[in-house]
């Protein structure tokens, strides 16, 4: 068995950040308020103040802060990212969570010392590939896409003999994360390198025939009536008509919770757990850190893992253990 589950938390905002660690997060992961992160949403990220200022604040309650400099610059434009890496450097952050082979390149150079960690947007989902980050960059941890069941988790512990990270709750997420053009074929906007899916300023709900219908682009991803909440228009879990009847085409609304497979995740050799969540609010924040805390605490003490009360943060009100348990099909 390992050592105690590392609790890793998302903070969109200086708040959030405060939020999560005084709700017992472990670590807490951010990211710089320009394209160079995978969250690039307005009112979000941290401009470098106040970075300076949360990681002296994670330091000083004995916790640890990882910067997220996790898209893709465009061929000969890298001058944000290589901006990014300098001040995560300069401000003494405990890792930098990448994905782009060349920006592993110019941080592994210009900072052999700085700790890195493989992404999920790099999309590393066998030993092979995963083992070649380590061994041209020195990687100390892996982000694990949510494909693998525990069983293969296990096992790919044992393959790469690194530290995995692997999502505890959030968004389900797609099977080819880090490879997702969807949305900017309907704005013009890259979630890979402008780091915004579905950026807001292209966004719109228009009301039709006693329906609302939310559009991305000029495009309707979703159709809701009266007594169905309008969810955010993602291409990736819009309804779709096909064959002429009206479905989730590539993903459900659901969220992912991994509460009562805890243990199981931890004998499996996990190192570390990720809520996903960066855009959404500090009380979200500390609701969901609050209840994982409380229920690693509870398995280190050799008790039972208590049962969920998560269900109203899941997103569409559902949970799963997706791909965790029974593995994809």
């Amino acid at each position: 068995m390992t050592a105690c589950l590392e609790l890793v938390a998302p903070a969109g905002t200086p708040a959030a950040a405060r939020a999560a660690i005084e709700a017992g997060a472990d670590t807490i992961y951010c990211g710089f308020r320009d394209c160079t992160n995978a969250r690039n949403y307005p009112s979000l990220n941290f401009d470098l103040q106040e970075m300076e200022e949360t990681v002296a604040f994670a330091h000083d309650k004995g916790k640890k802060l990882l910067v997220a400099i996790n898209s893709f610059p465009r061929a000969g434009e890298p001058e944000a990212w290589h901006k990014a890496i300098d001040n995560a450097a300069s401000l003494g952050v405990d890792a930098v969570i990448m994905a782009d082979i060349g920006l592993l390149d110019y941080a592994t150079s210009k900072y052999p010392d700085m700790r890195r960690h493989l992404s999920v947007q790099a999309a590393a989902s066998n030993a092979p590939s995963i083992s070649f980050y380590r061994e041209n960059f020195d990687i100390k941890r892996v982000v694990l896409p949510r494909i693998f069941s525990v069983e293969e988790i296990k096992i790919m512990v044992e393959e790469i003999d690194l530290e995995t990270e692997v999502f505890c709750f959030g968004s389900v997420g797609t099977m080819s994360e880090g490879r997702c053009f969807l949305s900017s074929y309907m704005t013009g906007m890259s979630p890979s390198s402008d780091g915004v899916c579905a950026p807001a300023q292209h966004v719109t709900y228009e009301e039709k025939e006693g329906c609302t219908h939310s559009c991305l682009g000029g495009t309707t991803l979703n159709c809701f009536g009266a007594d169905e909440p309008a969810a955010y228009p993602t291409p990736c879990k819009g309804r779709y008509l096909v064959n002429e009847k009206s479905t989730y085409l590539f993903e459900e609304p659901v969220g992912w919770n991994t509460l009562e497979i805890l243990p199981q995740l931890k004998a499996a050799g996990v190192t570390a757990l990720k809520i996903e969540g960066r855009q959404r609010s500090r009380a979200y924040v500390a609701q969901v850190v609050g209840t994982f805390r409380k229920a690693l605490d509870a398995m280190e003490r050799g008790e039972e893992v208590g049962a969920s009360d998560l269900h109203t943060l899941a997103e569409g009100s559902k949970q799963t253990t997706g791909a965790y348990k029974k593995g994809w099909k």
